[in-house]
């Protein structure tokens, strides 16, 4: 793998607070945000402008999608409902000058091209993974499950972000079933701004530390 140079953000589902998490290892990191693959647009603003709120980012760290496409859908379907097809050749990293989190859309068997999964993605950007999942119920089995796939492509990964209540069984049994760490926990919030981030923000393993794991 080459230098490491930031992380793609993924779920083991759908709306499970990648975007949250992404948020808060960017303002954690003071890192430059990416998510390549933008769908739904035709319901809210899209992710990007959420993390740039909530991270407290200026212009320079943030990084506008290669693809906006309106349906709330899996990239592959989105695209073919606009006429797009999906270039490999625009999901390329963009040369930064500080950390990158890069956000995916889905988890990781969704499709962007008939070709091409997210985790087909993630093996070409050649990032460590940060893996959210939620903290309840069925999340050990969906969890592993997600760390055996990205291990069979020997993607790495740096750790777990666990999101909702607390549950210590899930977060320990995680842990050693999976070989990982649990990086942060995210807890149900009353509220989501850019307090509760940068609270969360600063129990985050700075970033020069998770260099130095991630090279081990």
């Amino acid at each position: 793998m080459n230098s490491f140079r930031g992380v793609f953000v993924t779920g083991t589902d759908t709306e499970i607070g990648k975007t949250l998490a992404s948020a808060i290892l960017t303002k954690a990191w003071n890192a430059t945000y990416w998510k390549p693959l933008q769908t739904g647009l035709a319901d809210e603003a899209g992710d990007t402008p959420t993390v740039r709120t909530l991270a407290e980012l200026t212009a320079d760290r943030i990084i506008a999608p290669a693809y906006g496409l309106q349906a709330p859908l899996a990239p592959l379907a989105a695209a073919n409902l606009e006429g797009v097809t999906i270039n490999p050749g625009r999901l390329v990293l963009p040369a930064v000058q500080s950390p990158l989190v890069v956000e995916g859309a889905g988890g990781l068997m969704v499709p962007i091209r008939e070709d091409m999964l997210m985790i087909d993605l993630i093996q070409q950007m050649d990032l460590p993974v940060v893996l959210v999942a939620r903290s309840g119920l069925g999340t050990i089995n969906h969890t592993l499950l997600s760390l055996e796939a990205l291990r069979r492509r020997g993607i790495p990964v740096l750790g777990v972000v666990l999101s909702g209540p607390e549950n210590s069984g899930n977060a320990r049994d995680i842990e050693r079933f999976g070989n990982v760490r649990i990086l942060f926990s995210v807890p149900r919030l009353e509220e989501i701004n850019e307090t509760s981030v940068s609270e969360i923000a600063d129990r985050v393993p700075p970033f020069y530390v998770c260099q130095q794991q991630s090279s081990q």
